[in-house]
């Protein structure tokens, strides 16, 4: 019976929530475009702090959210590589796809901005009402193929300078082939490309965490008004 009765106040507050939400969206309290520039304001100011944050020294390399590992099997290996002293190796490598990483992730910042600015009523919507990943995903679609583009000769230049990388391709293509590694993990640019774009998506969505957790401390007025209306 207390089970039962548990289970019904638990939907009956979810219920609440969700017609609270719905009314911060409706007409009412909050129209679509406050919606809408609220948000935009909020992805903007999480963009541009997670693009400052990571495209530093140790942005990715000193982050353990966001480092890039060897991938796969690999990384297994490194660490039985390391037992007959090659770890320095080791080290210079996993060092250079990271500072890779952190010198591409500045070059991304405009096409995220305009990811932004172009952002509809509908995709605000969506994410405001969607889950912990809908930030990640919004990103994702508008931004990935170009981001993807623009990152990867970056990657490349500064994985060149590091003899290992050629030989990192020529040893993670063999692995492929026996299936130890991923097919899109066997070249270390492409592999490193994905890697940033991957950290830089999950940061955005925790700096648009954070304003959402506490929008009395954001800085601009539409966004205080959308995700104070929505918590």
């Amino acid at each position: 019976m207390l089970r039962r009765t548990f289970h019904q106040a638990t939907v009956s507050a979810l219920l609440l929530a969700a017609a609270r939400q719905a009314h911060a969206l409706s007409l009412g309290d909050l129209s679509g475009a406050d919606a809408s520039n609220g948000l935009k304001a909020a992805l903007g100011q999480g963009a541009q702090a997670a693009v400052a944050l990571l495209g530093q020294t140790d942005g990715f390399l000193g982050n353990p959210k966001v480092r890039i590992p060897l991938p796969g099997h690999l990384d297994d290996a490194a660490q039985l590589l390391r037992k007959f002293g090659q770890g320095k190796r080791i080290d210079e490598l996993v060092t250079t796809i990271n500072r890779a990483a952190e010198a591409a992730v500045p070059m991304g910042k405009d096409l995220l901005v305009s990811a932004v600015q172009n952002m509809t009523v509908t995709d605000a919507k969506n994410i405001l009402t969607g889950g912990d990943t809908s930030v990640t995903a919004f990103f994702a679609e508008k931004t990935r193929a170009p981001l993807g583009e623009r990152f990867l000769p970056v990657v490349t230049r500064a994985t060149e300078k590091v003899g290992l990388a050629q030989r990192y391709n020529a040893f993670a293509g063999k692995a492929a082939g026996f299936g130890l590694l991923r097919k899109e993990d066997a070249n270390l640019e492409q592999y490193v490309t994905g890697k940033t774009l991957d950290g830089l998506y999950l940061m955005i969505g925790e700096e648009e965490r954070k304003i959402r957790q506490n929008p009395a401390g954001a800085g601009s007025a539409i966004v205080r008004k959308v995700f104070g209306a929505l918590r």
